[in-house]
């Protein structure tokens, strides 16, 4: 079960790091994104449970399209801001960005819900660890990032925004292609 707590936060890992790197201390909308992260994961595999086998194949099969298309259309806007509008900051930490990370990153732990439908007694237990370990790995990559992007000269928000279309590959691929 721990296993897949961290297999789960490890898309939020990226993200965190990729929202480190675009910016130059810590800032206290960190927190709020890492509640996020882990209040989505933690909760998606209750709505997957819940769910059960009525929708599984719906979210199996349009699941990896919307993740795809959250993730590419914001790195591929954290990429266009960071090389042709130096002079603006990359924000992102408007409700509605951090709500859409929060479910383009959580999109997988839906169907993880239809795992505990066998193990009923350890549904709670194990959304309290999934959401923990994510906002633990979100709070971490975050840190992280920042600190790499304090030692780098290069375009991090270049390197962010195809850390976020790789997120989105991944899951499309995994979803769609395996």
């Amino acid at each position: 079960m721990s296993l897949i707590a961290v297999g789960l936060a490890m898309d939020c890992l990226a993200v965190s790091v990729a929202k480190g790197l675009t910016e130059r201390r810590w800032n206290i909308h960190a927190l709020l994104m890492a509640v996020l992260f882990g209040v989505f994961q933690g909760g998606m595999p209750l709505v997957g449970y819940y769910a059960g086998a009525v929708f599984t194949n719906f979210f199996a099969r349009f699941a990896p399209w919307v993740a795809l298309a959250l993730l590419s259309f914001i790195g591929g806007k954290m990429m266009w801001e960071s090389i042709f509008e130096k002079e603006k900051t990359i924000d992102g930490w408007d409700i509605k960005t951090l709500l859409v990370f929060a479910v383009a990153t959580s999109i997988d732990a839906l169907a993880t819900g239809v795992v505990f439908i066998p193990y009923p007694e350890k549904l709670w237990w194990s959304v309290a660890v999934i959401a923990a370990v994510s906002l633990l790995f979100s709070l971490t990559g975050y840190l992280s990032g920042v600190y790499i992007g304090h030692k780098t000269r290069i375009n991090v928000g270049v390197i962010g925004g195809l850390i976020l279309i790789g997120i989105g590959i991944k899951i499309f691929v995994e979803g769609v292609l395996l």
